[in-house]
């Protein structure tokens, strides 16, 4: 019996390895070897271009205020310029992964670097809003294109026992390189103008190329391959509407945008044409774009639904924090990044740990107590801030956020592909990152609304309260410019008074603005809580990881699968 039982896993075995051969993919057959001699430093390359990617997300940020002065352009205008990045990298991942599977990680990873690297070329010659808003297009593209290929390549060239490692640094990366762009940003600025911003990544995109080329293994295409361009058409115009409805709704105040045609009617289209896309998959007999096989892996469909409420949770705890340091405290963009970058090392170390833990302990029990300490982290915060709070007062807070942030994106990575076959890595890379992408945009529409709501509402209370304490005739002027907060900025008093009113105004104004976005700030944390306690509920649902079976334990000998050129 036990006999005729290994027969059947060997020959079942077999006929894998035969199909995977066919349609090209590099199978790592053994738990003890690579796919590549090198795998660290092949992903340490393809890890150059997956964080100047992350990086541009953010490190642009800073530059708003010196974008409007050097181009002429409006608040809204350069808005566009940051969230045009944003929506052409969310909808477009789900595509470029399954690209990846037809035509090769390390050709599609190329095309993205090469492309991204032009763009920020582009980018930095722009001399108006609407030239660097199409190069900021084409940046969101290359991204797009070489961000699924990071992923696939780890479940490629590694073996079961070391993805957690492998995704360790992914992980570290992922958190790190967002907080580190107002960094570099605000050092940048103050030494060279807006446009090195762009301009540094022209070497280092060449020189990963160059690396990419003589380093990285390239798969071999054994037959011809079919896109579905019917599910590109209808997933990119529907995730294009959600998006671009979620982005913009606060800015139309989730109304009409014009004539008959309003945000909720944008994100509706979005909706019903993702459903048709769901459908159209469904009919599809011949390698469809998002393979619906994929949500009968059930760690994969848990882990999609963990990693969309884990980045509506986690998305806007950095956006409301640096608001408050800066808007509220009075810090630089520079002294903003400087007080969080603890929090990113500490993320940056916790990956590589949590990774090895992941590969001892399985990533369902890692991933479970990063987001119960991330949740403990908020509630710290919410403890030790007040409206006159230090950066110092930030520190326990931050600490244990940062550690919990390591403990959570490797291990969520993990936990999700467990189980996905090496065939279908790059449509599993981006539907996964295409559900998170989306549950951050979500996150970051829904925390802002629910912040400004709040600051709003507690700023006219506040006005009220030091209304009293003005002249009479300067009252009605002050509760004027305490109705709201505009860009979550502190009240301006009106032109046309003496030095000593303006000052008075001044101070009054920026008090009331203070303690009303603090108490918007608690808000949202606790709010950023919650959902991820509900996170770290459904995390229960993650099965134990697979174990490979014994016809996977040695690898038979024979020629590999990877070749130097495409």
């Amino acid at each position: 019996m036990r006999a005729s039982a290994d027969a059947a896993r060997a020959r079942s075995h077999g006929r894998c390895s035969e199909f995977l051969e066919v349609i090209g993919v590099t199978e790592v057959k053994s738990a003890e070897t690579s796919a590549t001699q090198r795998p660290w430093l092949v992903l340490s390359i393809l890890c150059i271009g997956f964080f100047m990617a992350l990086l541009d997300g953010t490190i642009v940020n800073i530059a708003i205020p010196t974008l409007i002065h050097d181009l002429d352009a409006s608040y809204d205008q350069v808005l566009w310029i940051l969230d045009a990045y944003l929506l052409v990298f969310s909808v477009l991942l789900i595509t470029t992964g399954r690209l990846g599977d037809i035509f090769g990680y390390r050709r599609l990873f190329i095309l993205g670097i090469t492309l991204f690297t032009v763009a920020s070329t582009l980018c930095g010659l722009s001399d108006s809003s609407g030239l660097l808003l199409a190069a900021r297009v084409l940046q969101g593209l290359g991204a797009a294109l070489l961000f699924p290929q990071v992923i696939s390549s780890i479940l490629t060239i590694f073996p079961p026992q070391l993805r957690g490692r492998a995704f360790g640094l992914f992980g570290a990366i992922v958190g790190f390189a967002p907080i580190l762009g107002p960094i570099f940003g605000g050092i940048i600025l103050d030494q060279l103008s807006w446009r090195w911003i762009f301009f540094i990544n022209v070497p280092i995109g060449v020189i990963t190329v160059v690396l990419a080329l003589r380093y990285v293994p390239s798969l071999r295409s054994g037959r011809t391959h079919h896109l579905d361009l019917v599910g590109v058409a209808l997933v990119t115009v529907g995730l294009t509407s959600i998006v671009f409805g979620l982005i913009e709704g606060e800015r139309y105040d989730w109304g009409t945008i014009s004539g008959l045609v309003s945000i909720g009617s944008v994100i509706a289209v979005g909706v019903v044409l993702l459903v048709l896309f769901v459908f159209w998959q469904h009919r599809q007999k011949r390698e469809p774009l998002m393979p619906l096989a994929l949500f009968k892996i059930r760690n994969f469909s848990v882990g999609n639904w963990v990693g969309f409420i884990f980045q509506l949770g986690m998305i806007g705890i950095a956006f409301v924090l640096v608001l408050y340091l800066q808007m509220a405290r009075g810090y630089s963009p520079l002294e903003t990044g400087l007080v969080m970058l603890p929090n990113a090392i500490l993320t940056a170390v916790g990956s590589t740990y949590a990774g090895r833990l992941s590969d001892k302990f399985g990533g369902k029990y890692v991933l479970t107590a990063g987001l119960a300490l991330l949740t403990a982290g908020l509630l710290v915060l919410v403890a030790t801030t007040g409206p006159h709070s230090s950066a110092w007062s930030l520190l326990p807070g931050l600490i244990i956020i940062g550690i919990a942030s390591g403990a959570t994106f490797a291990p969520l990575q993990q936990a999700t592909m467990d189980g996905v076959s090496l065939q279908l890595a790059g449509a599993a890379s981006g539907v996964s990152n295409t559900t998170r992408q989306i549950g951050g945009v979500l996150g970051t529409a829904v925390l802002g609304a629910l912040l400004s709501a709040r600051l709003n509402s507690t700023l006219q209370n506040e006005g009220e309260k030091r209304a009293a304490q003005l002249p009479s005739h300067l009252r009605d002027e002050f509760m004027a410019t305490t109705s709201s907060a505009e860009h979550f900025s502190p009240p301006s008093p009106p032109t046309g008074l003496n030095a000593g009113d303006t000052g008075l105004l001044e101070r009054l104004g920026h008090e009331a603005f203070t303690t009303s976005f603090t108490s918007a700030m608690h808000t949202a944390l606790l709010a950023s809580a919650t959902v991820l306690i509900v996170a770290t509920v459904f995390c229960g649902l993650f099965t134990r990881p697979q174990k490979a079976d014994a016809t996977q334990q040695s690898a038979p000998e024979g020629p590999a699968l990877t070749t130097p050129q495409d």
